[in-house]
């Protein structure tokens, strides 16, 4: 139940204030009456936003006419509106490139208007935009761009819808540290600005990225603050979401009996609001609630239920757990058959979604590289053409000069082509070092994923095949042969168990992530001590100084990892020494992995194809900094790396 329900405002701001409300017949009345002015532009914009309710072809028709007519007259206003309903428009019918391409149509206006308040809701119509497109990265970008703007200019105008939507993109990113910051800015500005309506979204959002730290307390606070706002105005969805929040928070603390009234709450609600998607949410949580009660009818009518929801609308979030719970019944129903069945099903709806993800990823990759491959073929043509004129030029200026120019245009030729070797070369850095962030920053939030995955769906179905066995136990009458064969399938169980949140927490530490990179290093350093395999001594100074960048702390951690696990497998060594040192004056970050074993050839390394150094170079050049390695055959080895931070 970890994403029950997050909610925020996605509409597009315009600046276009109606006096009054009109139906759309009274509206296509008064167009007959009414001059080709801006009040014609004003009822086209009306009649827009009434059919974009019902009939969004025609509020296409009449949004074009508003940026026709706005344009014949130069009405700057009518133009803005135009490019906001217009997207808004093409959203609803699910066309985003062609939204995406109106709203950097409206960022050129904005710019050419100089306007910086203008500029900033542009910007941020596009954040909107790349948010429906799961273009995370770019919503990011636009909506730190919308902020700026509005802190240089010191206008709270939209201030806190941008920094709600910066908490939400956040916790779609699973750094909800951050999406807490960006939370109670955007909260203390809607207090300020006394805005009730989006505050309630703040407050839920807010409360939701409370339970992923997790600090409870907190989040009932806010959820409290928004389910009040909610209910004097009469906000069903969100008292849904509050509810489903809270059931959340119950589940996690154990409270199952809280759970069954939360979620009993919000189906009723669901119902009324008729959400089918909400519906199948607290039919959920009612059917967990009564697998743990071992009510297993109720349990199965519910789970029933659900399917049929998520099949109906194609809701696979909500399919994957049901099916989790479905496995955990039958296992308990003692049906093993069904309970391995759905367990299946979920793992293949997993791999299906983790599939979509990673070929989504690539067509992004492989759109930004062609951008900028087109972009190269444009300035190579730009170069070509400039190229020709000169030479026309020289041909005019007359045989006597003829040799002199010759000899200045290839010159100047020559010259050119070495600017240009060295802006390819610059270009060909810089796309090697984005391919190899986006390879790092996929691959880490792959593992982050994954671990979660393991962590939180296996390691919860195999808690609870654990849990059915023991009770499976006291119901059964076995010989002593039997019975011994049993327990040692229970402590295979609970080693299976033990490696499966071993593996996940290898995937990715949460003391990397909680507490930074110096606690996380020495834990590794720690655990490789503990397994007894080599004797790990770490040392660090001056950590504490410098706050790390949550990725180049990631990073530093994988190639401290590789590092020592190539000395485990590689250097017959007895002791690792890892010294992680940060410089003040020089912001200088220094890292040295030392072993006492055999060494090898520094030749060897320039040969060398495994993919254990290949990622070590890589990350280390994506952080642009330097590696020098130390070695000789039976004199160990030492790898330094310096970093700028």
């Amino acid at each position: 139940m970890k994403k029950i329900a997050v909610i925020i405002i996605l509409g597009f701001f315009t600046n276009c204030a109606l006096c009054q409300h009109l139906n759309k017949d009274s509206l296509q009345n008064l167009l007959h009456s009414t001059k080709e002015d801006t009040a014609k532009i004003r009822l086209y914009y009306k009649l827009a936003i009434e059919l974009s309710k019902e009939d969004l072809p025609a509020a296409e028709k009449y949004c074009q006419l508003v940026g026709t007519l706005s344009r014949k007259i130069n009405y700057k206003q009518g133009i803005r509106d135009y490019y906001s309903q217009l997207s808004n428009i093409l959203s609803l019918k699910g066309e985003f490139d062609e939204a995406l391409k109106n709203d950097l149509e409206a960022v050129d206006f904005a710019k050419s208007s100089k306007d910086s308040i203008e500029l900033a809701r542009t910007l941020f119509n596009v954040a909107i935009t790349y948010q429906r497109m799961e273009d995370i990265e770019n919503s990011v970008a636009y909506t730190e761009q919308a902020r700026d703007i509005i802190l240089r200019n010191h206008s709270h105008l939209y201030e806190g819808e941008i920094y709600n939507l910066l908490q939400r993109l956040y916790f779609f990113m699973h750094q909800y540290s951050r999406a807490v910051q960006n939370g109670r800015i955007a909260v203390a500005a809607l207090e300020k600005a006394d805005d009730n309506n989006n505050l309630q979204y703040a407050y839920n959002n807010l409360g939701l990225n409370y339970i992923m730290i997790p600090k409870y307390d907190s989040a009932k606070y806010f959820l409290r603050k928004a389910s009040e706002i909610a209910e004097s105005s009469g906000e069903t969805m969100i008292q849904i979401t509050t509810k489903l929040n809270f059931a959340l928070i119950s589940l996690k603390l154990q409270q199952t009996d809280s759970v069954k009234i939360y979620a009993q709450n919000a189906l009723a609600l669901s119902r009324k609001l008729d959400a089918p998607e909400f519906v199948g949410l607290a039919q959920y949580g009612l059917a967990y609630y009564y697998l743990q009660k071992k009510e297993y009818a109720y349990a199965q009518r519910y789970a029933d239920s659900v399917i049929a929801i998520a099949m109906k609308y194609n809701m696979r979030d909500l399919k994957q757990k049901i099916y989790v719970v479905l496995s955990g019944l039958n296992y308990a129903l003692q049906d093993v058959s069904k309970g391995i069945y759905y367990f299946n099903q979920y793992e293949l709806l997993s791999d299906s979604i983790l599939n979509e993800s990673i070929a989504r990823n690539t067509i992004q990759s492989e759109k930004k590289y062609e951008t900028q491959r087109k972009e190269t073929q444009i300035l190579q043509q730009q170069a070509a053409l400039k190229q020709k004129a000169l030479v026309n030029y020289f041909l005019i200026a007359g045989i006597a000069a003829l040799i002199l120019v010759s000899l200045l245009g290839y010159r100047n030729y020559r010259n050119r082509q070495r600017l240009q070797q060295a802006k390819i070369d610059e270009l060909e850095t810089e796309k090697h070092l984005t391919a190899t962030e986006a390879v790092l920053k996929g691959e880490e939030q792959e593992r982050t994923r994954l671990a979660k995955d393991l962590h939180d769906g296996l390691g919860g179905m195999l808690s609870g095949i654990k849990y059915s066995l023991s009770n499976m136990k006291g119901n059964l009458i076995m010989t002593p042969d039997n019975a011994q064969a049993f327990e040692r399938s229970m402590d295979m169980l609970d080693s299976s168990i033990k490696e499966m949140r071993r593996v996940a927490h290898n995937m990715m530490p949460e003391v990397l992530v909680k507490y930074g990179l110096d606690a996380a290093l020495k834990e590794f350093c720690g655990e490789i001590n503990r397994s007894g395999v080599i004797r790990a001594n770490y040392h660090s100074l001056a950590l504490n100084e410098v706050a790390i960048e949550q990725t180049t702390s990631v990073t530093v951690y994988r190639i401290v990892q590789e590092l020592v696990n190539n000395v485990i497998k590689h250097a017959a060594a007895s002791s690792v020494i890892v010294q992680v040192q940060y410089s003040q004056s020089d912001k200088l970050l220094t890292v040295t992995v030392e072993d006492d074993g055999k060494g090898f050839d520094m030749a060897s390394l320039k040969d060398a194809h495994g993919i254990g150094w290949s990622n070590i170079k890589s990350r280390v050049d994506f952080l642009k900094g330097k590696i020098d390695v130390q070695t000789g055959e039976g004199k160990g080895t030492s790898v330094l790396i310096e970093i700028v931070v």
